[in-house]
């Protein structure tokens, strides 16, 4: 048909049958502040009962995996067994004083491992340990002194050291005229560029190092006869 609207008579009627059971599949969220005041008060009692223990255990600092979770820290399952004999601290002792750990758990970066060593020796230091038999009139080894004892204070924070990264913020300046002149897009093509032929360019220099040519190089990857 040329011109003109599209003839629909010939079409089938429309016969939408949607879900007419639809208010079954309805989820209400109506018990949220309910809920919330609950777990409150679920934290609360079990601040009284571990008390004066933290109402946490100490955990690491980790990066999620890939490229898009990765930008951001958080608290991690548990300390590796290199973190804790980094900070000084014994595998079954590391239970008894609240910190976590992780066998499965690797160091694949100096930074990682020095930012949770660092936080284990910042806990170990403020860390205050009862005897316990708190009757006892005798002193045992790795007990905190009575003094320590009256001023602790339980902490009530998630994860008892708070997770946070720090933000380094610049103050604004104006562009200088290198920075004007410079071509950003011609800047990263090249850095790219050598990212790419990295490896080609070190076995180049390699080669001439050691005196080979192109000629030997074709000789040896010659086939063997047989």
């Amino acid at each position: 048909m040329v011109g003109g609207d599209a003839d629909t008579s010939s079409l089938l009627p429309p016969n939408a049958h949607f879900r007419k059971a639809w208010q079954y599949f309805v989820k209400l969220w109506l018990d949220q502040p309910s809920k919330k005041l609950k777990r409150r008060q679920t934290r609360e009692k079990k601040a009284k009962r571990v008390a004066p223990r933290p109402l946490d255990k100490l955990r690491p600092v980790v990066r999620s995996m890939t490229n898009k979770y990765n930008m951001k820290i958080r608290g991690g399952r548990g300390f590796t067994f290199d973190e804790l004999k980094g900070a000084g601290i014994r595998r079954k002792e590391a239970a008894g004083v609240g910190i976590t750990t992780d066998h499965r758990r690797k160091n694949r970066s100096s930074e990682s491992y020095d930012m949770n060593v660092a936080r284990l020796k910042a806990y170990k230091a403020r860390l205050v340990i009862f005897p316990r038999n708190p009757t006892s009139k005798n002193d045992k080894k790795g007990d905190s002194k009575k003094a320590d004892l009256e001023k602790s204070v339980q902490v009530t924070e998630r994860g008892v050291v708070p997770v946070g990264e720090v933000v380094v913020r610049t103050k604004a300046r104006k562009i200088t005229a290198e920075e004007k002149k410079a071509n950003v897009s011609a800047v990263l093509r090249k850095a790219r560029t050598d990212a790419k032929l990295w490896g080609i360019r070190e076995k180049r220099e390699k080669d001439k190092r050691e005196g080979k040519s192109k000629k030997d190089k074709a000789k040896t990857d010659e086939p063997m006869e047989e």
